[in-house]
């Protein structure tokens, strides 16, 4: 899952969330420079992509759309799976989406001086421009579509997601709904905000 999945599966703990989203930033599995919050947000984020691109309909819908998407299908899942967790937001959360996002936004870092300047940079990035708010929208789903494609280094036709989601419509939801009630009764103890 992209940003909001991290998010959410962090539960409510903003800490946690932050560092969540910083395990895409470090490599290795030698954590003893971090806090331990730090640590645990790391720890999770791997296991939540590991997750991911173990379960099942998610391996058969990236098959699915290889042909499609090719080189591109997990992250094309990553982001399909972040638009549909914010499309059907109420079904996962009693809280209201917007003010879910202003929340994590309004948070103060208390470890911000443990992070390293680029994802320092990404965070402010990620709160001035508010990508998450229109993740629920077509043009969400295009935009991030677009914005993705053009960071990855090597040619390829995820800006063509947007298009294949509509083709597949039925195919995607059903495989976001089963890993759904799959990864929330997984990660029970982080899951719901």
């Amino acid at each position: 899952m992209n940003y909001l999945g991290h998010l959410f599966f962090s539960g409510s703990d903003k800490e946690l969330m932050y560092a969540n989203l910083f395990g895409d930033y470090v490599k290795g599995s030698d954590l003893s420079a971090y806090p331990l919050l730090i640590q645990k947000g790391i720890k999770l984020h791997r296991s939540i992509d590991f997750y991911i691109d173990n379960h099942q309909e998610v391996k058969k819908l990236k098959k699915e759309m290889y042909s499609a998407l090719p080189k591109v299908s997990g992250i094309a899942v990553d982001l399909l799976f972040d638009h549909l967790l914010a499309k059907y937001w109420s079904e996962f959360s009693n809280q209201n989406y917007q003010d879910y996002l202003e929340a994590f936004y309004n948070y103060q870092v208390e470890l911000i001086d443990h992070y390293p300047p680029d994802f320092q940079t990404f965070i402010q990035n990620l709160k001035k421009y508010r990508w998450m708010d229109v993740y629920y929208q077509e043009y969400g789903l295009i935009k991030l579509s677009e914005g993705v494609s053009k960071k990855i280094s090597f040619e390829n036709r995820l800006g063509e997601l947007p298009d294949f989601y509509k083709s597949r419509m039925t195919l995607i939801e059903d495989a976001f709904s089963v890993f759904m009630g799959d990864a929330i009764t997984y990660f029970e103890p982080e899951a719901v905000p």
